[in-house]
């Protein structure tokens, strides 16, 4: 009677099938929801897999069958709590997977222009280092940055978060760039009106694919003076490597998250690269406030969050069809 009670309970209850895992060449990994709107706008994301930690707003990562976007939501916490969930995630398999962490940025004007689309060679923490008011500052000093456990600007730090530097994998940076570098980039006339007002070169050009530093800081920044001090920590924490051109929000957290993984055997490190497109120049042009320029609006949204889309998409493609060559990993 008892097998014929456990027989009538297992056809009552039938066994539920394990989960698909699911196995992506690419996982992109937005901040927020304008950042994500053209991947979902022009690829087909009809797998929607919920993930355990992901923020109530943006609780699923959307996929097709080569490619994953995730949506960290703003700000370090986020973008680390976020990132975490994922790569810890028993629903996917990352141990392949490469990431393109795409977003919009400020841009430096010497360096860049609206629209234009710039993948790091190294990452760096905007914040984590000794500060002080300018007015508490000792007369002679040109910064308020000092370094952990130094003592005067331009000083090399004497402890550390071990976050403060990045530097992504040189041979997939050279990828990226070689797959984006010929994209038709979106642009408008708004920010071709608002980049003529300044007076650098390289602001008034129309936008490009470009690779050098972005900085990290969950304060939004703005202005040369910060702008002048952060390339600099930039430089000391590089031995002078690092040449800023962007700021954003979130790429040291989003990174940190994936090291973890990585160092948890759950992901290769070496398969990430971060590409940050210009939404706004990161200080005033000339006969401007820092405030105006703040507030101001310069037209580099729109094609920033299209041109995120489309350098990143380019290669996402690269990557999906010759994935003979990327499946192995691309090493130095």
């Amino acid at each position: 009677m008892r097998k014929i009670a456990l027989i009538s309970l297992t056809l009552a209850f039938p066994m539920v099938a394990h989960a698909e895992i699911v196995t992506p060449k690419v996982l992109v990994i937005t901040m927020f929801g304008e950042e994500t709107k053209p991947w979902l706008e022009n690829l087909q994301l009809r797998k929607r897999i919920a993930v355990t930690g992901l923020p109530k707003s943006a609780p699923d990562v959307v996929c097709n069958e080569d490619l994953c976007v995730m949506t960290t939501t703003m700000g370090f916490a986020n973008a680390a709590a976020s990132t975490a969930a994922v790569a810890l995630s028993d629903k996917l398999d990352l141990s392949k997977t490469y990431f393109i962490i795409a977003g919009i940025a400020g841009i430096d004007p010497s360096k860049g222009t609206l629209g234009s689309a710039a993948w790091a060679d190294y990452v760096i923490d905007g914040g984590l280092f000794h500060r002080m008011a300018t007015s508490e500052a000792p007369a002679e000093w040109k910064s308020t940055v000092v370094e952990l456990g130094a003592g005067v600007p331009g000083e090399k730090q004497a402890w550390g978060a071990g976050t403060e530097v990045f530097e992504m994998n040189k041979p997939l940076l050279e990828a990226a760039l070689a797959a984006s570098r010929n994209v038709t980039l979106a642009d408008g006339e708004t920010a071709t009106a608002y980049r003529a007002l300044y007076s650098q070169p390289a602001a008034k050009a129309k936008p490009g694919v470009t690779s050098c530093t972005t900085i990290s800081a969950d304060t939004y920044w703005h202005g040369a003076g910060v702008a002048t001090e952060l390339a600099a920590h930039a430089k000391v924490l590089t031995d002078g490597k690092a040449d800023y051109c962007t700021s954003q929000m979130e790429d040291n957290a989003t990174l940190t998250a994936l090291s973890r993984a990585a160092d948890a055997g759950r992901l290769d490190f070496g398969r990430i690269a971060v590409l940050r497109t210009a939404s706004n120049f990161d200080r005033p042009h000339d006969g401007q406030s820092t405030a105006e320029s703040l507030a101001a609006k310069s037209g580099g949204f729109g094609p920033a969050t299209q041109n995120a889309f489309l350098v990143g998409n380019a290669l996402a493609e690269d990557i999906i069809a010759h994935w003979s060559r990327y499946e192995a990993g691309l090493k130095n």
